[in-house]
C-alpha cells in the first residue's frame, strides 16, 4: 500500500476529489501529526476504532520515506514544531491504553476493569518499535533531538506495560520489553541506566512521573509506583544527590503506607538513596539547624562523632561475626569507613588491629573477597594514621607473613587471585616499612628460610625500598 491511499484509509491529508487529478504533493508532516493526535483523541474510548487508528499509524511509520516523517519544515522553529508534533501524537497513542483510575481511598481495581488494555497496549509497543526503528536509522542531525523528545514518555510506556501486574499478559509484556531494547537501539544506549544518565531523558521521564507522585496520585494509580521504584534504581551516584528534592518526598510517603507490599518498595528506594547520596550529612546538618542548642558543636565535629558511632558499631560486629558472607560483607564495607575518618581512625586503632588480625587468619575461596578488603582497609589506615602504626608492627607483620605463607601454598587458589593477595599483602608490609622507619627490612632478616617457599622469599626480597607514606 501506497502512502497516499494509507492516508486516505485514515481520512489524513486532503480531502479526496471525484475528478481524476494528479497526484498531489504530501501535505507537512507536522499538519499530518496533528491530525492523526486529533483521530487518536477521538477514538481512544472506542477499543476497535482505536484499534484500527493504531495499526494505521503504524503502517504509516513503515512506509513513509524517513526524509518526510523526521525533516522539519521551514528554517526558522522547525525542529522545535516538529518535536513537539511527535510528542504530543505519541502522547496520543500511548493514551489509548491509559490505565483506568482506581477509587478514591486506594480501593485496587480486579482485572476485568483493565480488559483490552493488553491488546491496545501491545499495538501501541509494535507501532512505537516500528518509528523507532525508523528514527534510528535516520542520519539527519536533527534525528538526535527529535529521539531525546520522545524518549521519556516512550520509556515510561514501556516501563508500565512490561511489569508483571494486573494490566498486562505475556505477550504485551514482551512487546513492552520489545519496545525498551528498540528506544535503546535507536540512541546507542548500553542499559537502561546509561538511557537515564547518559543524556537528556531523566529530566524528560520525572517530568512526566512528577503529576503521579503526589499522596493521592499514588492511590489511584497502581502504575505509579512501580515507575518511581524502576526509575530510582536505575540513578546512582553522582547523578541522584541532585535529584533528592523530586524523588525523596514519594519515597518517604510509599515507605510509611498502610499497604506492606508499598512499604517495602519504599524501604528499597530509601535504602538505595541512603547508599547513593550523602543524606546522612544532609541530615545531620539539618538537626543542628532545627536544635540551634547555645553550646551545639560545630556541623564536622558532630558529623565526626556520628562517624565514630558507626565505625566503632561496625567493628565491634566485625570482630564478633563467624559466618564468612556476614564476613565478606563487614570487610567491604571497612575501606570506606576508615577512608572517611582519615586520621580520626586512630581513635579506634585497637579494635581495628584485633579485627585485621581476625579476618586475615580465616580463607574465603574462591576470591578472598573478605582478606583483599581488610588488607585494603589496612593500607588507607597506614596512610592516614601512620603515627600509631609503628607500636602494632610486629603483630601485623606477623599476620601478613603467614598470610603469604599460606596463599603461596593453597592449591585451591586460581593464579589470578593468588597474585592480587600477594600484591596487596606486600604493599601493606612496604607501608609498615615506612612508617616504622625501616625496621620491617630488620625483622626480615630473623625470618627462618626453611618455613617458606622460594615464592615467598623473594617478595620479601623485594621490600626494599621505603614507600612514601601520606601524612594526614
Amino acid at each position: 500500500m501506497d502512502i497516499s491511499s494509507l492516508l486516505q484509509d485514515l481520512q489524513l491529508g486532503p480531502a479526496p476529489s471525484d475528478t481524476p487529478r494528479p497526484p498531489r504533493p504530501l501535505p507537512p508532516i507536522t499538519e499530518l501529526l496533528s491530525q492523526l493526535r486529533e483521530k487518536l483523541i477521538g477514538s481512544a474510548e472506542q477499543h476497535s476504532e482505536s484499534c484500527t487508528v493504531i495499526g494505521g499509524v503504524e503502517r504509516l511509520f513503515h512506509v513513509a520515506d524517513p526524509d518526510w516523517l523526521f525533516s522539519p519544515v521551514g528554517e526558522e522553529g522547525g525542529e522545535a514544531e516538529l518535536r513537539a508534533a511527535y510528542r504530543s501524537v505519541i502522547c496520543a497513542l500511548i493514551g489509548c491504553a491509559d490505565l483506568p483510575l482506581c477509587e478514591e481511598g486506594g480501593g485496587l481495581l480486579s482485572s476485568a476493569a483493565y480488559q483490552g488494555v493488553p491488546l491496545r497496549a501491545t499495538a501501541i509497543s509494535s507501532a512505537l518499535t516500528v518509528l523507532l526503528g525508523a528514527l534510528g536509522r535516520y542520519c539527519g542531525w536533527e534525528g538526535e533531538g527529535l529521539l531525546l523528545a520522545v524518549a521519556p514518555p516512550i520509556c515510561v510506556f514501556a516501563v508500565t506495560h512490561f511489569q508483571d501486574e494486573l494490566w498486562t499478559t505475556p505477550s504485551s509484556r514482551a512487546a513492552a520489553r520489545r519496545l525498551q531494547e528498540a528506544l535503546l537501539r535507536a540512541g546507542c544506549w548500553r542499559d537502561s541506566a546509561h538511557l537515564l544518565t547518559g543524556g537528556d531523558v531523566l529530566g524528560g521521564v520525572l517530568d512526566v512521573l512528577r503529576p503521579q507522585l503526589s499522596r493521592d496520585a499514588m492511590e489511584r494509580r497502581p502504575a505509579a509506583k512501580l515507575l518511581l521504584t524502576w526509575t530510582l534504581l536505575q540513578v546512582k551516584q553522582p547523578f541522584l544527590s541532585p535529584l533528592l528534592p523530586q524523588l525523596l518526598p514519594p519515597s518517604l510517603l510509599l515507605n510509611d503506607h498502610y499497604r506492606p507490599e508499598n512499604c517495602m518498595l519504599g524501604v528499597q528506594c530509601l535504602h538505595h538513596i541512603v547508599l547513593n547520596t550523602l543524606v546522612l550529612s544532609c541530615l545531620l546538618d539539618l538537626l543542628l539547624v532545627l536544635e540551634k542548642p547555645p553550646s551545639s558543636p560545630s556541623p564536622s565535629c558532630r558529623r565526626s562523632c556520628r562517624h565514630d558511632n558507626v565505625l566503632r558499631l561496625v567493628l565491634t560486629h566485625m570482630e564478633a561475626e563467624h559466618q564468612v558472607a556476614l564476613r565478606r560483607v563487614y570487610a567491604g564495607a571497612l575501606p570506606h569507613y576508615v577512608e572517611r575518618m582519615g586520621v580520626a581512625v586512630c581513635r579506634h586503632m585497637r579494635r581495628l588491629e584485633r579485627v585485621v588480625l581476625g579476618y586475615l587468619e580465616v580463607r574465603d575461596p574462591p576470591d578472598e573477597t573478605s582478606r583483599l578488603n581488610v588488607l585494603e582497609a589496612l593500607e588507607r589506615a597506614s596512610r592516614a594514621a601512620w603515627p600509631r602504626i609503628r607500636t602494632r608492627v610486629d603483630s601485623l607483620l606477623h599476620s601478613l607473613l603467614r598470610l603469604l605463607v599460606d596463599v603461596s601454598s593453597d592449591s585451591q587458589l586460581e593464579e589470578s587471585t593468588r597474585q592480587r593477595v600477594t600484591n596487596q599483602t606486600l604493599l601493606c608490609m612496604q607501608l609498615l616499612d615506612a612508617c616504622s622507619h625501616g625496621d620491617i627490612q630488620r625483622l626480615l632478616q630473623d625470618v627462618d628460610s626453611s618455613c617458606c617457599s622460594s615464592q615467598v622469599l623473594g617478595c620479601l626480597a623485594t621490600i626494599t625500598v621505603r614507600t612514601e607514606v601520606k601524612q594526614a
